[in-house]
């Protein structure tokens, strides 16, 4: 059974930081980029924040790029994000999610809307107070 399991997620006051986890099992962590969006309150799902490919290369969205850094560990299946500088606007629910390699590099779109993800897990909630 495919799972990706975020945590990592609490309250924080503004300008602090979190490390965000996402645990991955169930398919071949080679196989595929894992990347992290976010839903806040009231709002539509953002595109991507951070991605991991396989390889271990990153991208990160202009938008959050100098406060978000996205990184893995394959040794543990895990895949991380790194938030610092945390403002109140970045209280949200926070997912990982993966999409096969190959799409990774023919299908940009499908990862950076996060409309082309093959397996979503569930968010962890962040919750900034100001």
């Amino acid at each position: 059974e495919v799972q990706l399991q975020a945590s990592g997620g609490g309250l924080v006051q503004t300008g602090g930081s979190l490390r965000l986890s996402c645990a991955a099992s169930g398919f071949t962590f080679d196989d595929f980029a894992i990347g992290w969006f976010r839903q806040a309150p009231g709002k539509e799902r953002e595109g991507i924040l951070c991605i991991v490919n396989a390889d271990g290369t990153t991208y990160c969205a202009d938008s959050v790029k100098g406060r978000f850094t996205a990184s893995s560990d394959k040794a543990k299946n895990t895949v991380y994000l790194q938030i610092n500088s945390l403002k109140p606007e970045d209280t949200a629910v926070y997912y990982c999610a993966a999409v096969y390699w190959a799409k990774y590099y023919s299908s940009p779109d499908a990862w950076r809307t996060g409309n082309g993800m093959d397996f979503w897990g569930k968010g962890t909630q962040v919750t900034v107070s100001s």
